[in-house]
């Protein structure tokens, strides 16, 4: 079992910067691809990045392309989103998801464990 708790969330201006760190206990946390998702108000939640249990392969939504970078550190377990000209638009409680599928999964069904979320406000 992996148990995941998300940090670095807060109140940004528009064109700044936040850098979230999801930490992972478990002994097993090199085995899982890592995943950020989002959810906005009213809205579902969806997905923003992934990192394969390698880091040799990433993904990203269209609407975070060059703005986010997703990374892992597999000694000190941890997966963190730098985010950089961030956007109103990206406010949202962020999520830390982990998987034992291949790749990188951009679905949130194929995710196993998640975090308790940390909020990201970013005023205009």
């Amino acid at each position: 079992q992996v148990q995941l708790v998300e940090s670095g969330g807060g109140l940004v201006q528009a064109g700044g910067s936040l850098r979230l760190s999801c930490a992972a206990s478990g002994r097993t946390f090199r085995s899982y691809a890592m995943g950020w998702f989002r959810q906005a108000p009213g809205k579902e939640r969806e997905f923003v990045a992934a990192i394969s249990w390698s880091g040799g392969s990433t993904y990203y939504a269209d609407s975070v392309k060059g703005r986010f970078t997703i990374s892992r550190d597999a000694a000190k377990k941890t997966v963190a989103l730098q985010m950089n000209s961030l956007k109103p638009a990206d406010t949202a409680v962020y999520y830390c998801a982990a998987t034992l599928y291949l790749g990188a999964p951009m679905g949130a069904g194929e995710y196993d464990y998640w975090g308790q979320g940390t909020q990201v406000t970013v005023s205009s």
